[in-house]
């Protein structure tokens, strides 16, 4: 079974259809990614596999459930979709230990505070997020939608803002989380990112999705 899937899926927005006639499938394991040029419907299908949308006509089945019958969210699932949204008047930590608590399985607060490490943030570090600089956002972001080791991981642009050397460390650390069985879902404007990380390519033009040839 797989572990979402779009069946025939159609989204409007004010008359203008975004997307239609999509369908695809996200199996357990893979890491996928979604190619097009902004504008393109890659945040919709984002949005609409993560629940936070619902379609206007095609069926969004997790493990088989409907998620448009059921209207419910994905549960455990790691999102990070447009600009990483915080409490700005808190440290990145406190935001991450508040995230945490929220989980439906919550991690060691020495898990989190690895992960922080790893990316260079330093966990002690209690400068308010609003005094963060992108890069410094995009990787809190990051470990926000890895930290509670979802089956599935949905990444919008996750190298944004990112130097070098940080990206390939976050490249490194979505390699070792497939490995251990969890899906990941990522879009990115770098040719890299898709090339050396996914098992399948989707293209989005014309208001519809393509599998692209090895």
């Amino acid at each position: 079974m797989s572990l979402i899937s779009f069946e025939d899926v159609k989204k409007s927005f004010g008359g203008t259809t975004v997307i239609e006639h999509v369908s695809f499938s996200v199996e357990k394991g893979g890491i996928y990614g979604f190619i097009g040029r902004n504008g393109s419907g890659k945040t919709v299908i984002f949005k609409l596999m993560s629940g936070l949308m619902l379609p206007d006509s095609g069926n969004i089945l997790y493990k088989g459930e409907n998620l448009k019958k059921n209207r419910k969210f994905i549960d455990p699932l790691g999102v990070m979709i447009e600009t990483p949204g915080f409490i700005p008047h808190y440290s990145g930590i406190k935001n991450l230990k508040i995230l945490n608590s929220l989980s439906s399985s919550p991690v060691p607060s020495d898990d989190i505070k690895g992960l922080m490490t790893r990316l260079g943030l330093d966990p002690k570090n209690r400068r308010p997020v609003r005094t963060y600089s992108l890069g410094m956002r995009q990787k809190l972001g990051i470990i926000q939608a890895v930290m509670n080791r979802p089956e599935l991981i949905i990444l919008d642009e996750p190298m944004n803002s990112l130097d070098t050397n940080s990206a390939e460390t976050v490249r490194t650390l979505l390699r070792e989380i497939n490995e251990s069985g969890t899906a990941i879902v990522m879009a990115s404007h770098i040719a890299e990112d898709i090339a050396s990380l996914c098992t399948k390519r989707f293209v989005i033009d014309n208001c519809t999705v393509k599998e692209l040839e090895e």
